[in-house]
């Protein structure tokens, strides 16, 4: 029997669901959870493959899940890309490969740790910071947030130099980014499971809901939503994260895809959307446990990598 760790939070809904899911199938493959009391140095692994919904919170899982990698368990997602990632670098990446996105500044922390002494350990920072030229370059009204955020946490619409910085003074020690703001006519969210599946929801971002409605978007417009969606996750090596696109004049931008422990509650997605998320992560579970392969060559660091879906 082939072996899936799931590790969890606070979450109630989804966690039993895809439990049962996967063993109602009857393919070999059963999920459990996690337990862990400690973890000493080339311990063996019991899983083929690990489910992670809550690393970005508990330091310890993090450090277990990329032991893990190292053991040859296939990990959604990947600890070591999603350590690195940021939203500036998202947006950089987004630009790179095509996929429309917002201009994005990333700024100077306002506040620093203790031991960290102005005039000799910033000395590479320039300041003050030129507002009128990085307003000029992203315009207004802007976007506020983390950097490294989530959840629409820390996220903050300017209308004004003065609202812009007065937010920003109270950021602390955060690492802030500015972005530009997308007067969308349509606004979605999607699911991207497995590096091939994605799930175009219709999201209402001002109630922060979701809308279950089918033919929200057009034919050729959930076509590129879900292409750039594809190209993003492949880029990043996600098999699990909810993206988010503000269509202007008919272009989706993406505006956020730094989501790779998705909200799967029944409550949040609907059970009409509920029902999509909990058969794709079903047979996402299961093929990934059938295809394990522990063959990653150490030396060269392929482990960083993480799991790369082919382009058929």
């Amino acid at each position: 029997m082939l072996k899936v760790g799931l590790l969890v939070g606070r979450e109630w809904s989804f966690p039993p669901a895809l439990i049962d899911e996967v063993k109602r199938r009857d393919q070999g493959v059963e999920v459990e959870f996690v337990k862990l009391g400690g973890t000493s140095m080339d311990e063996p692994v019991p899983y083929a493959v690990i489910v992670d919904r809550i690393s970005h919170e508990i330091g310890y899982y993090r450090t277990y899940l990329k032991h893990a990698v190292l053991q040859g368990v296939t990990v959604v997602n990947n600890p070591f890309m999603w350590s690195a990632d940021d939203k500036l670098f998202d947006a950089s990446l987004a630009t790179k490969l095509g996929v429309a996105s917002p201009k994005t500044i990333a700024l100077p922390n306002k506040d620093y740790i203790a031991g960290i002494k102005h005039d000799e350990s910033l000395r590479n920072l320039q300041y003050p910071m030129d507002w009128d030229a990085i307003i000029g370059h992203i315009g207004m009204p802007c976007i506020l947030k983390d950097a490294h955020g989530g959840g629409w946490k820390e996220v903050y619409v300017c209308r004004s130099k003065e609202e812009l910085i007065e937010n920003y003074n109270t950021s602390g020690l955060l690492t802030m980014i500015i972005q530009e703001f997308i007067e969308w006519e349509q606004f979605v969210r999607c699911m991207s499971l497995g590096q091939r599946e994605v799930l175009v929801m219709k999201y209402d971002p001002k109630n922060r809901c979701y809308v279950p409605e089918e033919d929200h978007v057009s034919p050729e417009l959930e076509a590129r939503i879900k292409k750039d969606s594809i190209t993003l996750m492949r880029a990043l090596g996600y098999d699990m994260c909810s993206l988010e696109f503000a269509v202007r004049d008919g272009i989706p931008y993406a505006i956020d895809f730094m989501n790779p422990a998705p909200d799967m509650d029944i409550n949040s997605l609907t059970p009409h959307y509920f029902e999509w998320v909990l058969k794709g992560m079903a047979d996402l579970v299961i093929r990934l446990a059938k295809e394990n392969k522990a063959s990653r060559n150490l030396a060269k660091g392929e482990f960083l990598l993480g799991r790369r879906e082919g382009s058929a």
